[in-house]
């Protein structure tokens, strides 16, 4: 996939992010379900902002609708060292294959860039997914006070050859 509009079926696009998308990704960090509880303090001040879009290589899932495109989900790959920095999918898009979409259009950045894996630090509630969606537990990050309070399993996508 390129770095362009890739049409995913009849009515999910993924699309590199433009800064104009940064009130909505941010948005849709702070209320994911997923940082609820005792994880809620991790997201409360998070802010995904135009210039971490534009710095970084951020995609987003847009769904089609009324409104012209609904962001369904989005993910930022970090090229040095390769990371999946970041994978959200909104909770009324999660178990619709958005977040599949999302890692298998990550892999394919990431082999055109020349990486043949690239690291997750997970949240832990997501490591199911990971496993899911094919990434191999390597370790885990330990809980770094104040900012993350808990340990967190680290994955790694490997990115074969085309």
């Amino acid at each position: 996939m390129s770095s362009r509009t890739s049409p995913i079926g009849p009515s999910i696009t993924i699309r590199r992010a433009v800064a104009r998308d940064a009130k909505r990704l941010t948005r849709l960090v702070r209320g994911s379900s997923a940082y609820e509880g005792k994880y809620a303090a991790a997201v409360a001040g998070y802010r995904v902002g135009p210039d971490y879009i534009e710095a970084h290589r951020a995609f987003v899932a847009v769904g089609a609708d009324e409104q012209g495109g609904r962001v369904l989900g989005f993910y930022s790959l970090v090229l040095s060292p390769p990371e999946l920095d970041l994978l959200f999918v909104a909770d009324e898009a999660q178990g619709r294959g958005v977040g599949r979409l999302l890692v298998a259009h990550m892999q394919s950045e990431a082999r055109a860039a020349g990486l043949d894996s690239v690291k997750v630090v997970s949240h832990p509630p997501a490591e199911g997914f990971y496993h899911r969606a094919g990434a191999v537990r390597i370790g885990t990050a330990l809980a770094n006070p104040p900012a993350v309070l808990w340990d967190r399993p680290e994955f790694e996508f490997r990115v074969p050859p085309e």
